[in-house]
């Protein structure tokens, strides 16, 4: 009987996990009459049921759909009679359910909701926060990390975009399609961040998290086949594919974690690398955005034979105008990194230590691990100790503290 609870109380979290926001933010693009209050309770009684239920009569074939159903006959309950709803619960599978309305150019589901949380009424960081929660189903703490905010700082910004919400009566629907173009470049953004935390995540126990990347993937894909892409979509799609094509690499046999110089070149996906190439091709032409210069840094990582014959200087440079045209303190910290390795120690050096009076990214473990590499490659072994020490208080992720404690091991060895 214990086993019985047990299988189903792990089943009802991992939907939980996988499902959650997705379905809020479906329940707000299916009905006008229900906000998002309304939908968190809606989705959690249907959890709550589903434990409840299965419990005595066993875990359903189709889980999520079950769940997916409850969800959409509270609705239901709560629609006004009359009111004109859209087809997203025709599908008891939610995982499948994807409609496609005749004036919608977009196939898929999960990129309708993305448009339809990039709200114009809400500024892009509260549009990144609500799409981050209610559609890729992120944790606050990873949503804190990513936007390099306080936990609290999101939960209050959720809050007062509950708020706002209720009281201005705003409405989640996908815009018509003038207004999807708008819609864009706050789109690329949110897919960009989904990607990256799946890539590397900011929080829990996985560094890589597959489902997210195959999320931005397949939203990407459906915004290129949609009409609405444009080439900066190109390239980001061009981006994540180079670095999805080094997946397995990652890791190695005993599932530890590889940097860049230590990963076996011929695990990279060949094919994924070649896919990504054809998008960055028809990326060109036109405005050269952040997603250009990410892809082309990405292209040069997978094009290079080994780490030691990789064209650092043109990287460099391609961080260097990526900074110009976009500020940001990680940019800097990669064209830090990326001139070092190209032989320009000492400005390379200069640049991270000038990073390091920054107080969030001194307690940025990415910094703190870059200065006691770069230390421990110069020969300087107690500056670099200190600094990976430092990095050991600074990081979530078993796996990672696994990595930066073999870094220390090897300089007491």
């Amino acid at each position: 009987m214990s086993e019985i609870l047990e299988n189903v109380q792990q089943q009802v979290n991992r939907l939980y996990k996988s499902h959650y926001g997705k379905m809020v933010s479906s329940l707000l693009y299916f009905s006008q009459s229900i906000d998002l209050e309304s939908a968190e309770d809606i989705v959690q009684d249907a959890f709550t049921s589903a434990l409840t239920h299965w419990r005595d009569d066993g875990i359903p074939n189709n889980p999520a759909g079950w769940i997916f159903r409850v969800c959409r006959n509270k609705a239901l309950n709560k629609i006004k009679q009359g009111e004109k709803i859209r087809g997203f619960f025709e599908d008891e599978d939610f995982s499948a359910s994807e409609t496609k309305t005749s004036e919608s150019p977009i196939d898929d589901q999960q990129l309708k909701l993305l448009f339809a949380c990039a709200h114009p009424d809400f500024s892009p960081k509260v549009q990144v926060v609500i799409t981050l929660k209610y559609v890729a189903n992120l944790k606050v703490e990873a949503i804190a990390k990513i936007l390099g905010m306080t936990v609290d700082g999101v939960d209050k910004l959720l809050l007062r975009a509950r708020q706002k919400i209720r009281d201005e009566k705003i409405l989640f629907t996908e815009p018509d399609l003038l207004f999807l173009k708008y819609r864009i470049p706050i789109v690329h953004k949110i897919i960009y961040l989904i990607f990256n935390e799946g890539y590397k995540s900011s929080w829990g126990k996985e560094i890589i998290r597959e489902e997210l990347c195959e999320d931005a993937l397949l939203m990407n894909k459906a915004l290129l086949e949609s009409g609405v892409g444009n080439r900066e979509t190109a390239a980001l799609h061009a981006m994540m594919l180079f670095s999805a094509a080094r997946f397995k690499a990652r890791f190695g046999a005993m599932g530890e974690l590889l940097d860049l110089e230590e990963q076996d070149r011929s695990l990279w996906n060949k094919d994924l690398i070649l896919y990504g190439s054809k998008f960055l091709s028809e990326a060109q032409g036109g405005v050269i955005s952040s997603y250009h210069y990410e892809a082309s840094v990405a292209y040069l990582h997978c094009m290079a034979k080994s780490f030691r014959s990789t064209d650092w200087e043109s990287i460099s440079m391609l961080y260097k105008q990526l900074l110009e045209n976009n500020p940001n303190p990680f940019v800097e910290m990669n064209y830090a990194i990326a001139l070092y390795y190209a032989g320009h120690k000492q400005k390379a050096t200069d640049i991270l230590q000038q990073l390091q009076q920054k107080p969030f990214l001194n307690q940025y473990y990415l910094l703190n691990a870059a200065l006691g590499k770069i230390n421990l490659l110069e020969g300087n072994l107690e500056k670099a100790r200190t600094f990976f020490l430092k990095t050991l208080t600074q990081t979530e992720s078993q796996v990672e503290k696994e990595y930066v404690q073999k870094l220390i091991d090897k300089i007491d060895n």
